[in-house]
Formats: structure tokens, sequence, C-alpha cells
């Protein structure tokens, strides 16, 4: 395991060239956002699988880097990990529960409600961490730099019929 800090440091995100934007903004349309929700999320996890977190899809197309999520299920107790993109933020790190714009949470987010302690992979390190939800100021915080990152954010939050898009943040857990 790696400390969270180094982690952080290893999502620095290089800029994404211009093509890779046009991506951005077609993947923010509502029939991209199916798809991606539907077929490449799919991709990414058995990609992230089998190049032990070095190649995805998304990366690829978007310059958007993926990490690993594990949770721990909140009604099966069943390890569940899913590819996501994760925002540095200080020692921590923090995810979007955008869902694409669907008028649900994401299922890793009630997961990390049930069960906060859960494990970041980069490549192939990983860290154990603890989720908490950001609130107030730290929430817009984290938002701005989302949305900066990805503008896509902005349209999901339009399409989420008026749901509040939670933002949790992820902290080393000492070991």
């Amino acid at each position: 395991m790696t400390s969270a800090a180094s982690l952080s440091r290893q999502l620095g995100f290089a800029r994404p060239t211009a093509w890779q934007r046009a991506v951005q903004r077609m993947a923010a349309t509502r029939p991209a956002a199916w798809l991606l929700a539907h077929v490449l999320h799919r991709i990414d996890g058995r990609l992230l699988r089998w190049s032990h977190g070095r190649h995805s899809a998304t990366h690829a197309l978007t310059g958007l880097p993926l990490v690993r999520l594990t949770t721990t299920g909140a009604r099966t107790g069943r390890p569940r990990t899913v590819p996501l993109l994760a925002h540095p933020h200080g020692e921590e790190v923090f995810l979007v529960a955008s869902r694409f714009g669907s008028p649900k949470h994401p299922a890793w987010y009630h997961n990390l409600l049930h069960h906060p302690a859960a494990v970041l992979a980069l490549d192939e390190r990983s860290v154990a961490v603890q989720a908490r939800e950001a609130q107030g100021e730290e929430y817009h915080v984290c938002w701005e730099k989302a949305v900066a990152l990805y503008a896509g954010y902005a349209a999901y939050r339009n399409r989420a019929a008026g749901r509040h898009i939670p933002i949790l943040l992820l902290s080393p857990i000492a070991s």
C-alpha cells in the first residue's frame, strides 16, 4: 500500500488534447452519457483489471484518468470494484457521484454511506481510504474543481432531475 498523499500526487492530470476535449463535450450529451454508463463503463472495468490499472478507454478518448474504487456492498457485504474519475484535493481525493446525470445515486455512493472504508487503486498501487461527504464551502470548492476538469458534470447536474449530486472525499486510513 502507498500513502494517500503520494496517491493524490500520482493523480496529476495532463492537459487533454483538442481532440480529447471535443470527445469530452460529446460525452456530456444525453446519448453519449447513456453509452458511457452502459457500455464504456464495463469496458473500462475490464481494461483496468487486465492492464493492472494502466489503461482505460475513457483515458484514451478523453484524457481523463481513472482509478478503481473497491467498496463493500451495502446489502451484500461483498467487495464491489468500479472505475471512477478521482480528483486530487490536497492530501485527499474526491469522487463525484453524478451517475452520468441519472436521477438516482450510483451504487458505490450507497456502499460508501454504509461502509465508508474502501480501497482506491491507481496502476498497481492501492491505498485504504475512509470516505466522508463534502458539505458547505468544501462541496462548492470541489464542485468547481470537478467542472474545471470535466465540463460534463454541469450537464449531468442539469439532467439529474433536481437530485443533489454528492461529492465524497477519501482520506487515507493510517496503517
